[in-house]
């Protein structure tokens, strides 16, 4: 089963829990099964820009994306950008 490992700032409005293993096909399918599922995506369901995911360590954007398959033993991470000026 995939591990999905949130950053502390999401991990706080998770209860305080950083890891999760949700059963799922796909990276999207893991995601929108967390807790925190809706700070993750904007309200048409899609990733919010600021939240870059690493499947392990690969950026998602670099193959297909939330659609990426999970065979089982992939460790996801959840990064938040930092911006501002």
């Amino acid at each position: 089963m995939a591990v999905v490992l949130l950053p502390s700032m999401l991990a706080a409005e998770a209860g305080g829990a950083s890891r999760f293993e949700p059963d799922a096909g796909t990276v999207g399918e893991a995601l929108r099964a967390l807790p925190v599922a809706n700070l993750v995506f904007d309200e048409r369901g899609d990733l919010r820009p600021l939240v870059n995911v690493y499947v392990d360590g690969i950026d998602v954007r670099e193959g297909d994306g939330l659609e990426t398959t999970l065979e089982g033993s992939e460790t996801i991470r959840l990064v938040a950008a930092i911006a501002g000026g």
